[in-house]
C-alpha cells in the first residue's frame, strides 16, 4: 500500500467520486513541485498506488481535478481543482488524506 492515499466523497450526490484525477506532488527546497505519482480514483473514490517513489520527509500535495468531475456530470462547480497540501515528518506512517466534496465546497482532513 502507497505511504500516502486518498479518497474523494462527493457530499452532492451521496456517493464515492469515481473518475476524479489525482497527482502527489512533494515540495522542492527551490520552491517548485516534484510529481511523485497519479492516479485516477476508481469505483469507491479511491486511488491506487500514488508514489512511484519511497516518501520522504517534507510538504507534499495532492491535487484533484474537481471541476473536470463535476462538468463530466453536467454540473456546474466554484473550484476548477482543489490542492491539499500536508507535512510528512514520519515517512514511515501512513498518511491518509480525504476530500469530502460538493459543487461549490470541500472539506478535508488526516484519516487513519
Amino acid at each position: 500500500m502507497s505511504p500516502i492515499t486518498t479518497h474523494v466523497l462527493d457530499l452532492a450526490h451521496g456517493r464515492p467520486a469515481a473518475g476524479v484525477a489525482v497527482t502527489l506532488e512533494r515540495a522542492r527546497p527551490d520552491g517548485a513541485w516534484t510529481a511523485l505519482g497519479a492516479a485516477t480514483t476508481d469505483a469507491n473514490g479511491r486511488t491506487g498506488d500514488l508514489a512511484r517513489t519511497p516518501i520522504e520527509a517534507g510538504i507534499h500535495r495532492l491535487v484533484f481535478e474537481t471541476g473536470a468531475y463535476f462538468a463530466a456530470r453536467q454540473v456546474a462547480a466554484f473550484h476548477p481543482s482543489v490542492t491539499v497540501s500536508f507535512e510528512v515528518t514520519d515517512p514511515s506512517q501512513h498518511h491518509h488524506v480525504p476530500l469530502l466534496v460538493a459543487p461549490f465546497g470541500y472539506s478535508t482532513y488526516r484519516g487513519s
